[in-house]
C-alpha cells in the first residue's frame, strides 16, 4: 500500500468541491439498480458520511466486474461478454491485476458504446432516472427561414456589412537604412 501526502493549494480545494458534489442518497439507488439488473447481492453501506459512501462506491465498482454483468445483463445474445478470458480472471501479481481491471472498465465503456443508451427502442429494464431527451427535428419553409433573417435579436446586436475595410489607425512601419 502507497501512503501519499495530503493534497493541498488548488488541489485540496478541487477535491473538496468534489467530494461536496457526491450524493450519498444518489449513489446507494445506484447500486440497489446495479444489483437489481445484474442479480448480484451488492453491498450497499448504510452510513450518513460522504466520505465513507465515496469509498464504498468505489470499491464497488472500481474492479469493473459489476460493470461488465451489468452490460452483459442487458446485451442481446450475439453481443454477450466472454467471462472465461483472461481479463475475468484473477491475478497474483498486483501490476496484472491493475490492468485486468482497467481492461474490464475498458470492456464495459465499448460494449457500451455497442449497445447504446437507455433511450434505446425496446428498452424493458427499470427506468430510475429521468429518460434521456429525444430530438424534434422542425421543419421550416424558405419564406419563413427569410423572415427570421430579418430580424434582428438585440441580445446580439448586428454584424451585418462588418468588415475591416477602412481600418487604419497608428502609424506605418518605418524601415530605414
Amino acid at each position: 500500500m502507497s501512503y501519499r501526502a495530503a493534497k493541498a493549494g488548488l488541489a485540496r480545494d478541487t477535491q473538496v468541491k468534489i467530494d461536496s458534489q457526491f450524493d450519498i442518497d444518489e449513489a446507494k439507488k445506484c447500486l440497489y439498480w446495479l444489483g437489481e439488473m445484474t442479480g448480484e447481492n451488492v453491498e450497499i453501506q448504510e452510513t450518513d458520511d460522504r466520505r465513507e459512501m465515496a469509498d464504498s462506491f468505489h470499491t464497488t465498482l472500481k474492479d469493473g466486474s459489476l460493470l461488465c454483468r451489468l452490460i452483459d445483463a442487458v446485451l442481446p445474445e450475439g453481443q454477450k461478454i466472454d467471462f472465461s478470458k483472461k481479463s475475468f480472471q484473477e491475478s497474483k501479481n498486483q501490476a496484472f491485476t491493475m490492468a485486468r481491471e482497467r481492461e474490464r472498465i475498458a470492456i464495459f465503456i465499448n460494449k457500451c458504446q455497442e449497445y447504446g443508451a437507455q433511450s434505446r427502442p425496446g428498452y424493458a429494464a427499470p427506468v430510475i432516472w429521468p429518460k434521456k431527451n429525444e430530438t424534434n427535428v422542425r421543419t421550416f419553409s424558405e419564406e419563413q427561414v427569410q423572415a427570421g433573417k430579418q430580424v434582428i435579436s438585440l441580445q446580439y446586436g448586428s454584424n451585418k456589412g462588418a468588415n475591416q475595410a477602412g481600418m487604419s489607425f497608428g502609424k506605418t512601419r518605418m524601415i530605414l537604412d
